[in-house]
C-alpha cells in the first residue's frame, strides 16, 4: 500500500495546483473549446447528414462521410486546443493542463474513428452497434492511463482487491483484464469470421450445406480460441477450471443433453448432406421447404406460408420424406378417376395422356401414363401417372388437372358415375297394422307385404 501512495501526488502539490491562477485561466479555455466544438459539431453534422442520406448501400466514400462526422467534436476541440496553446506560448504562458488535455483529445478522436471502421468493416450490423459506445470509452481509458501515466497506479490498485480459491487467486485486475480482451478479440473473432464466411459463399466448389457447416465451425473455432486467449492474458490459470469443466460435463449429461444433442444433430445434418437449404421434405404432418439450417433447429416455411422451427435431434432421430434430394425435385402424381361402365376405358385413357400434355406443371419426360388398375362397384377405376418438378405445388396441379379432366370429360360425353341405391317400401293393410281389443299400444306384425322398388335416380 505504501508504494500506492508514493505514487499519488502529494496534498501540498495538488493545493498548489488548484490555487494557481494559471489552472483556471486554462480550464475556462478548455470548457469554452468545448461548448463551441459542440455547438459548431452539431451544425456540421446536420449538413453532412444531408449529404449522405441513410440508406442500405455501405460504400467507401459513405464510410468516410460518416467517421468523419462521427470524430467531428473532438477533432474540432483538438483544433481549439492546438490553435489556443499556440498563442499561450508565444506570450510566455502556462500549458502544463492544456498539453496533456489536447493530447486526450486527439487520442479520443482516433479511438473513435478506428473503433467505428473496425466495427463497420469487420462485423457489420446492429448486435455490436450498441457496443461501440462501451469499446470506445474503454479503450480511451486505458490510452489516458497511459498517458497521464497513472496505469501501474490503477493496476496495482485493482490488484489489491482478490479472492482466493485454494491455490487460485482472481483479482479485480485479472477481471478487468479478461473483460477488455474479450471484447477486442471478439470482436477481431467475428470480422475474420465473416471475411472467410464471404470467401466460402462465393466458392463455386463447395456445396451449398458444406458451406454453412465450414461457416458455423470456423465461427465456434474462432470465438472460443478469442474465449481462451483472452483469459490467458488476463493471467488466469487454465488449470483451475478442471474441476468447472467436470462440472460442466455432468451438467452437460443431465440438463443440457438436448441443447447439446441438437447441436451434435446439427452439424451431422448439415456435413451429409441429408438435408439442404431449398429442399422440400415432409416431417409429420408437415410439408414446406426448408429455408435455414441453424445450430439449434431448421426453419420449415409451410404451404401456408408459416415457418416451424424444428429441433436438429427431431430429424434425426425421425422418419423424412425428403422430395428434392440430392437436386432431383422429380416428384410422380397418381389421379384416380373414375368412369362409368357406358364408356369405353381405352378412348378415356387416350383422353387422359392427352389432357396431361396440356398442363404446363407437367413434364414431358417422363411422359404422362393412364392405366387400367381396376373395376368398382359404381364404375371403371382408371390412374393417371404425371410427373412434376415442383412438388411443393402439388395441391395447386392436382387441381388443375381435375379441372381439366372435368371440362374435357363433358365436352366428350365420359360420363362420371355416382352411387346407386335399391330403397324397398313395404305396404301393410289396415287390419295388420290396428291394435287388437283390450291390448292397446301393441301393433301387429303379420300379414303379407307388397314390395315396391324405387330406384334413385341422379338430380336433372
Amino acid at each position: 500500500m505504501q508504494e500506492l501512495l508514493d505514487i499519488l501526488p502529494s496534498s501540498t502539490a495538488i493545493r498548489e495546483f488548484l490555487n494557481s491562477r494559471s489552472t483556471w485561466w486554462q480550464a475556462g479555455v478548455f470548457l469554452m473549446g468545448l461548448v463551441s466544438a459542440n455547438l459548431l459539431g452539431g451544425w456540421l453534422q446536420e449538413r453532412l447528414q444531408t449529404v449522405t442520406p441513410p440508406s442500405t448501400d455501405e460504400g467507401v466514400t459513405r464510410t468516410a462521410v460518416r467517421t468523419g462526422a462521427l470524430a467531428l467534436v473532438p477533432v474540432l476541440l483538438w483544433l481549439w486546443l492546438l490553435a489556443t496553446m499556440a498563442i499561450l506560448r508565444n506570450h510566455g504562458a502556462a500549458i502544463n493542463l492544456l498539453h496533456p488535455a489536447m493530447i486526450l483529445v486527439g487520442a479520443l478522436a482516433v479511438i473513435r474513428m478506428v473503433v467505428f471502421v473496425l466495427r463497420h468493416s469487420l462485423a457489420p450490423g446492429g448486435r455490436l452497434k450498441a457496443w461501440e459506445g462501451v469499446f470506445t470509452t474503454g479503450i480511451w481509458i486505458l490510452v489516458a492511463l497511459h498517458i497521464l501515466d497513472w496505469l501501474p497506479f490503477v493496476q496495482q490498485m485493482l490488484d489489491e482487491y482478490a479472492l482466493n480459491f485454494g491455490k487460485v487467486r482472481i483479482s479485480l485486475y485479472n477481471v478487468a483484464s479478461f473483460v477488455l480482451s474479450i471484447a477486442i478479440l471478439l470482436l477481431l473473432a467475428l470480422g475474420v469470421t465473416n471475411t472467410i464466411r464471404n470467401r466460402i459463399m462465393r466458392s463455386d466448389v463447395l456445396e451449398g450445406g458444406m458451406k454453412i457447416a465450414l461457416s458455423k465451425l470456423v465461427r465456434f473455432v474462432l470465438l472460443t480460441l478469442a474465449v481462451v486467449v483472452a483469459m490467458m492474458a488476463a493471467g488466469i490459470d487454465l488449470t483451475a477450471f478442471a474441476v468447472f469443466g467436470g462440472a460442466l460435463g455432468v451438467g452437460l449429461g443431465l440438463g443440457l443433453q438436448r441443447v447439446v444433442s441438437n447441436f451434435i444433430s446439427g452439424f451431422i445434418l448439415v456435413f451429409e448432406g441429408s438435408i439442404r437449404a431449398g429442399d422440400v421434405i415432409s416431417y409429420g404432418n408437415t410439408l414446406g421447404t426448408v429455408k435455414a439450417l441453424h445450430t439449434r433447429h431448421v426453419v420449415i416455411r409451410t404451404l401456408d406460408g408459416l415457418d416451424i422451427l424444428v429441433p436438429n435431434e427431431n430429424l434425426m432421430t425421425s422418419d423424412i420424406t425428403n422430395w428434392s434430394y440430392e437436386g432431383d425435385r422429380r416428384v410422380r402424381l397418381r389421379l384416380p378417376v373414375q368412369i362409368s361402365y357406358d364408356n369405353e376405358p381405352m378412348e378415356a385413357m387416350a383422353r387422359l395422356e392427352k389432357i396431361s400434355g396440356e398442363c404446363r406443371d407437367v413434364l414431358k419426360d417422363p411422359l404422362p401414363r393412364a392405366r387400367l388398375i381396376g373395376f368398382g362397384d359404381n364404375g371403371v377405376n382408371l390412374e393417371l401417372q404425371v410427373w412434376i418438378e415442383e412438388p411443393e405445388r402439388n395441391g395447386d396441379i392436382r387441381s388443375e388437372l381435375h379441372q381439366l379432366i372435368w371440362n374435357d370429360f363433358k365436352a366428350m360425353g365420359i360420363g362420371f358415375p355416382y352411387p346407386q341405391r335399391d330403397v324397398y317400401i313395404k305396404d301393410f293393410p289396415a287390419s295388420a297394422i290396428s291394435p287388437p281389443a283390450g291390448k292397446p299400444g301393441n301393433r301387429a306384425e303379420s300379414g303379407r307385404g307388397q314390395k315396391r322398388a324405387a330406384k334413385a335416380k341422379p338430380p336433372e
